[in-house]
């Protein structure tokens, strides 16, 4: 027995907790024995949490009675984030769910979801909520378990945070052979214009932007007679395909084929603010003279069908090749179309996919053998059986444009004479082909097309302002006036050209009409023209604007004192070539001249030596040899000029501000000879150097009593860089 005993005692010894001492001072024990088997304090604690925790389930438990679902209620537990840690600490106000102060019964029903909550505790939250949100600090939705989203949470952040943008860079077909677009009418698909909702153009490159857009076609210029979109690349030779004269006949759809009114895919189909950008701002300008709900059928655009009963069966194979095309993907777009072609020798669907496939990726390679190729395949589209209507026309349309882009000029022509036969009412097609016949010089053409137009549908804008612009050409200023003023103030597309305001004025300033004015006013507010004088229409922005300038202000003072020191070499040698016999000097042909005789003799045109005609003035030549800002300047010319006595020139203005212009005077009558740039009349000086901007306005009298003579050097605009120098295009 001793040995238990001692082993008792030595376990009591071994746990007795150390005294410490209390806040009087005094040593205690750790632990204070209850009387002989009680319980210590730390047991009594924890039953009296075990049985608080029981307490608290036993009232979600009575709530429900025998209807208890545990696993739902642990969910729920989840769903309302509770804190079990929060729970054993005593911080079960969080949950206070009916503002009493605790967590009870009632708490429970609410949380659960069966009673609801009331509606001051509630209110009283929300102040609390909104007293404290950050205005754009929204939390997101909770997940329920089974991946569904708070509807209510959920409203609350739609209200508060506007949703992304759909993005919508793809239109798939619509293969039902019922459905209709909303613009479009059940039984055609094309509208009284003709016009497809089709993409006028891609994206274009800086080559591309050139090409388009270089049109000379300011009085200062020779082909003031035609428009002209000269490619400023080499030209590749026109196969002669291109250019017959035969018009192939494509065959017409089936006669029992419905008409199909589904909303097919447009490969071309521009985005609303692109159709905005490229229509709105040319309705906008004469708001004031259309009604609204005829700007709105203006802009308002049919969808083209393009796909045949057939294609309908294969549409989604086209959308998913379409799509790599819509997204940038032209390379595996070329090979899936031509996978598809392969497949469907017979679809024209494909064979239009394939090629504007081609026409992409020709303009990221910038080849113009990829984009021969494509004009190709367009051709082969339109040409296949079963091909609709809007396809053919979509298809011939792209392939013309192509063709004017490669500087094809002739075959463009045949492939819009072929649109026309095959759509003969459809008046864009024939104000296109008009323009065709301008490109190449053809003005009379143009004008029988315009004139076709014009007595169908006479209110054409298109057809005005082309027809009036060929009747100035011809000199027929009066007749023209009309014309180019109706035709500005429709509004239609294809009016709104700095061209059209450029002639309408200067006619109007030949008919003594001071409305000229207000003319170049419009042309200027719509971004045409730099200033209401300074009308050039091929500028480069931001270059210094003067009407007169001075030697320094050029930087040229090298050249001009050379000129100047030179003056008597150079006047002899134009006088020596001034013999009438010689045809050295020829009629001045840009139509400047209201009357007299103004000779022109020119060394140097575009950059480069007008044939063989520094033969005739050799030292003269020689002299300009080594100034590449006078030889070199491709939007300039240097010769001589000879004008007679009672000559008098219009107001007019150059075509470009990317030049300046010298006149050095050789002989100059006493009296009788001035110019005048915008409000600043001078005279010349014999042996001295004029400067002025001519894309600024001016106009010359000669009412002395005999000739005037003086040599004319262009040089480039000193603001020019040498790189820009290089890669303008010749005017």
């Amino acid at each position: 027995m001793a040995p238990r005993k001692n082993f008792r005692n030595q376990a009591k010894k071994e746990v007795k907790p150390a005294a410490v001492v209390n806040k009087n001072g005094v040593k205690v024990e750790a632990s204070v024995a209850a009387s002989s088997g009680g319980f210590s304090g730390t047991k009594i604690f924890t039953w009296f949490m075990v049985l608080a925790l029981l307490g608290v389930w036993s009232s979600v438990a009575v709530v429900w009675f025998d209807l208890v679902d545990y696993d739902n209620v642990i969910e729920r537990a989840k769903e309302f984030r509770f804190n079990f840690s929060e729970v054993l600490q005593g911080k079960l106000s969080a949950y206070d769910a009916d503002g009493d102060g605790d967590f009870d019964v009632e708490d429970a029903k609410v949380l659960l979801g069966l009673k609801e909550r009331p509606v001051s505790v509630s209110l009283r939250e929300a102040k609390e909520e909104s007293a404290v949100k950050e205005p754009d600090a929204v939390p997101p939705p909770d997940d329920d378990v089974d991946g569904s989203q708070n509807t209510d949470v959920e409203s609350e952040i739609q209200a508060a945070v506007s949703l992304p943008p759909i993005l919508d860079d793809f239109i798939p077909d619509d293969s039902r052979d019922d459905a209709t677009h909303p613009y479009e009418d059940e039984n055609d698909a094309i509208d009284t214009k003709g016009e497809l909702v089709e993409k006028a153009q891609p994206q274009q490159t800086l080559e591309e932007s050139k090409q388009y857009n270089n049109q000379p076609g300011s009085p200062e210029t020779k082909e003031t007679v035609q428009l002209r979109y000269n490619a400023e690349a080499e030209s590749v030779p026109e196969p002669e395909a291109d250019v017959e004269p035969e018009v192939e006949s494509v065959p017409e759809p089936e006669a029992d084929v419905e008409p199909e009114v589904e909303a097919d895919v447009e490969p071309e189909v521009e985005s609303v603010p692109e159709l905005e950008a490229k229509f709105v701002p040319e309705l906008k300008e004469n708001a004031e003279d259309h009604p609204k709900d005829q700007l709105k059928e203006k802009a308002k655009k049919k969808k083209p069908k393009l796909l045949n009963k057939f294609e309908k069966t294969i549409k989604t194979e086209i959308d998913a090749a379409e799509k790599l095309r819509k997204k940038g993907k032209v390379e595996e777009a070329v090979r899936a179309f031509e996978t598809l072609v392969l497949q469907y020798p017979q679809s024209p669907r494909c064979r239009y996919g394939k090629a504007l496939a081609e026409d992409g990726l020709a303009e990221k390679m910038l080849s113009n053998d990829m984009l021969q190729k494509a004009i190709g395949t367009y051709k082969e589209a339109s040409e296949l059986p079963n091909a609709t209507p809007d396809l053919i026309k979509a298809t011939l349309k792209k392939r013309a444009e192509r063709q004017q882009f490669l500087g094809r000029m002739r075959g463009a022509l045949a492939t819009l004479e072929k649109l026309v036969q095959i759509f003969p009412e459809d008046m864009a097609l024939k104000n296109d082909l008009g323009v065709a016949h301008l490109l190449i010089g053809d003005n009379n053409s143009a004008k029988r097309v315009y004139e076709e137009v014009l007595a169908t549908a006479p209110s054409d804008g298109f057809a005005k302002v082309h027809y009036g612009f060929i009747l100035k050409s011809e000199n027929k200023i009066a007749e023209s006036i009309p014309f180019l003023r109706d035709g500005l103030e429709s509004g239609d597309p294809g009016t709104d050209d700095g061209r059209f305001y450029f002639h309408l004025g200067d006619a109007l300033q030949r008919m003594g009409d001071d409305s000229a004015y207000k003319w170049y006013e419009r042309g200027h507010q719509r971004g045409h023209f730099a200033s209401v004088w300074q009308r050039s229409l091929y500028n480069v922005d931001g270059l210094k604007a003067q009407p007169w300038w001075t030697p320094k202000d050029t930087g040229y003072m090298d050249l001009v004192k050379t000129l100047e020191r030179n003056w008597r070499i150079i006047r002899d040698e134009a006088q020596s070539v001034m013999d009438k016999t010689t045809g050295l000097f020829v009629p001045e042909e840009e139509n400047l001249r209201e009357k007299g005789e103004w000779g022109q003799f020119t060394l140097w045109q575009q950059g480069k030596k007008a044939g063989e005609s520094c033969r005739s003035v050799p030292k003269t030549c020689g002299l300009l040899e080594r100034y590449p800002e006078a030889t070199g300047c491709k939007r300039g010319q240097i010769k001589f000029s000879v004008m007679q006595p009672g000559t008098h020139v219009w107001p007019h203005t150059g075509p470009t501000n990317c030049r300046l212009r010298m006149h050095l005077g050789l002989v100059i009558p006493k009296t009788g000879c001035k110019i005048r740039c915008t409000n600043d009349t001078r005279a010349w000086e014999e042996g001295k150097v004029l400067i002025f901007d001519d894309s600024f306005e001016h106009e010359v009298w000669q009412d002395a009593d005999s000739y005037r003579l003086i040599f004319i050097v262009d040089v480039w605009h000193p603001e020019l860089t040498q790189y820009q120098r290089q890669t303008l295009s010749p005017i």
